[in-house]
């Protein structure tokens, strides 16, 4: 990136120091000549650090849980934060990533259901349903098609 848009673009990754770490957080948030965009590791960038002066958060690796993604997201969607927030995920078409992402949809689903209802839920799934919440089956990880 930075050699495309020929600008200075900041790293965070699990070998940054803390002292690295700081100092790039504390120039993306607070100097206007700071490099505008801040790549991170999802689980280096996903607790502990303030980034609202970014407004887009692209998410390229999937996580299969889905709070990890969304703490990450919190990074820049907090208290101070002013604009918008846009957040973008990026899914390979026929790939484990795209099973990963409807895990994701269906436990984000199953979750909203829990919460919204109560435990009434679970009286309601169909044999199948139940079966497939409990059950990690081939289909999951693997497509024989």
């Amino acid at each position: 990136l930075e050699q495309r848009f020929q600008r200075e673009v900041f790293f965070l990754y699990g070998s940054t120091s803390k002292n690295q770490r700081e100092a790039m957080v504390d120039r993306f948030q607070n100097d206007p000549q700071a490099p505008r965009i801040f790549i991170l590791s999802l689980k280096a960038g996903g607790v502990g650090l303030n980034l609202t002066r970014a407004n887009h958060v692209f998410h390229f690796d999937r996580w299969w849980n889905p709070a990890v993604e969304n703490q990450a997201t919190d990074r820049v969607f907090r208290i101070g934060q002013t604009r918008n927030v846009q957040v973008h995920k990026f899914v390979s078409t026929g790939t484990l990533e795209e099973r990963i992402h409807e895990l994701i949809e269906s436990k984000k689903a199953l979750s909203e259901q829990v919460v919204g209802t109560g435990e009434n839920w679970l009286t309601e799934l169909d044999t199948d349903a139940l079966r497939n919440l409990l059950l990690l089956d081939r289909a999951a990880v693997i497509d024989d098609e």
